[in-house]
């Protein structure tokens, strides 16, 4: 996908993670904003591989891996499920096969952290 296509997305995936959480802003003020827009470039970065090797499972290993180090660290689910639904909805206007695919691979990382959140649950 085109730099200046992940970059608009990402920016606008960072603004709407901080607007709809502006705790964190004052949490980790503009050091987190910059760590938030670094993640997301690991996203797209994971989602392009995921898609050149036409393998989902690459970004679905991935979103686990991440999830565990996460919550380790004491963040909830929640918050990687949110990001990549809004990487998904900003995805929604671009009709490329790439973007098929990467909206693709999220919901299935969604599915998938979503499974392992209710496992801990019960």
């Amino acid at each position: 996908m085109k730099k200046e296509i992940v970059e608009a997305i990402i920016d606008e995936v960072v603004e709407g993670i901080y607007k709809a959480f502006p705790m964190l802003v004052e949490k980790y003020g503009e050091v987190g904003k910059n760590k938030c827009r670094e993640d997301n470039h690991h996203h797209f970065k994971h989602l392009d591989t995921a898609f050149s090797l036409n393998e989902e499972k690459i970004f679905t290993d991935y979103a686990l891996w991440l999830n565990n180090v996460l919550t380790s660290r004491g963040m909830k689910e929640d918050h990687l499920i949110d990001n990549f639904h809004r990487i998904k909805q900003a995805l929604h206007t671009h009709q490329s096969d790439e973007a098929m695919k990467y909206k693709q691979y999220l919901q299935s990382a969604i599915e998938t952290i979503e499974h392992v959140k209710a496992k801990k649950e019960i």
